[in-house]
């Protein structure tokens, strides 16, 4: 009878440990598929499911933490909507740049916003997010963006600044993170000899010349030292035009046409930027606030004085009526 009362409450403990896990997880999903409102402007969600993405290896490294496809409708209107939320927002830069269709048209949604025919895509923060059959308005993605769980906006990566924009074929910029990414992207380049334990991010992009296409990769290091050590390991893959630029090295593999490689990696320029403490001004520099603070402390020292007036007066009335005052008569030394 023991035996079968330990079976027994065993049993019952391990029920109420999987009745917790089970709604532990429940909650968790539900937590998890909360990147799109139940209300995007006039339209009501229909239904909302996580994502299965190809090239999830990329994905990972570029920080995917959540994505998530919605569907809703107003009517006979309906629309798709996507959602990735990404670790930072270097990775929505990177997917966002990935992802954008070839054909697309700079939008004035965002800093980094494209529109389609029939849809847009735009980077926010650390969150990238896809129309398709619909074109959201800027006051429906204000709202969006103001319930946004774990929004970060910190600052983009200045790397894609360097790409130089003559003859650069639209859109074909690509964002290179860690291995995975060069794989993708840049095979022609092994991972070993980029260096991403050194710190490096690459900038890639596609350039049209009068005789062939070739592609650009610039990499960015820590310092020009490191720069200047990499620049030697690039140099030694076969065919590989090199140039350093301050902690930046860029490399165009093979071109069909060395001439207009050579004029291409001349256009990579790296100016170091220097920020001087500048003096901001306080409020003790304000004529106002100074004159202000005159008269704060006139009427601090009225009130002293007659404060302690009060008290002079009142010692002498309570004083006793015997007790003798002590005169200077100063008129008589005139």
């Amino acid at each position: 009878m023991r035996e079968r009362e330990k079976i027994q409450k065993m049993l019952r403990s391990l029920t109420a440990a999987s009745g917790i896990a089970f709604l532990v997880s429940t909650v968790g999903a539900r937590a998890q598929s909360a990147l799109w409102p139940e209300q995007f402007g006039q339209y009501q969600k229909v239904s909302s499911r996580a994502m299965a993405l190809t090239d999830r290896p990329v994905w990972e490294e570029y920080g995917l933490q959540q994505a998530e496809e919605a569907d809703y409708s107003s009517g006979t209107d309906k629309f798709r909507a996507r959602a990735y939320r990404m670790k930072d927002p270097t990775g929505a830069m990177a997917a966002f740049q990935w992802q954008r269709p070839p054909g697309a048209q700079p939008s004035k949604l965002a800093n980094l916003a494209v529109e389609t025919t029939d849809g847009a895509m735009l980077a926010y923060g650390n969150y990238l997010f896809e129309f398709r059959g619909y074109k959201p308005q800027a006051t429906e993605l204000a709202a969006l963006f103001d319930r946004l769980p774990r929004l970060d906006q910190s600052a983009l990566p200045t790397l894609p600044g360097y790409l130089p924009s003559k003859d650069l074929v639209a859109n074909s910029e690509r964002y290179v993170t860690g291995p995975e990414s060069l794989a993708k992207f840049a095979p022609g380049i092994p991972p070993s000899v980029a260096a991403f334990h050194l710190g490096a991010e690459a900038q890639l992009g596609r350039y049209h010349t009068g005789r062939a296409d070739m592609e650009l990769a610039i990499f960015s290091y820590p310092t020009p030292q490191l720069a200047r050590e990499r620049t030697e390991a690039f140099r030694k893959l076969a065919g590989a035009m090199v140039k350093r630029a301050g902690p930046l090295v860029a490399v165009v593999l093979a071109p069909k046409d060395p001439d207009a490689a050579e004029r291409l990696l001349s256009a990579v320029r790296y100016e170091a930027e220097l920020t001087l403490s500048q003096y901001v001004p306080t409020r003790r520099d304000l004529w106002w606030d100074l004159l202000l603070n005159i008269f704060l402390l006139i009427g601090i020292l009225l009130i002293f004085c007659a404060i302690a007036g009060l008290a002079v007066a009142g010692w002498r009335i309570r004083r006793p009526a015997g007790e003798p005052m002590i005169m200077l008569h100063l008129e008589d030394r005139r």
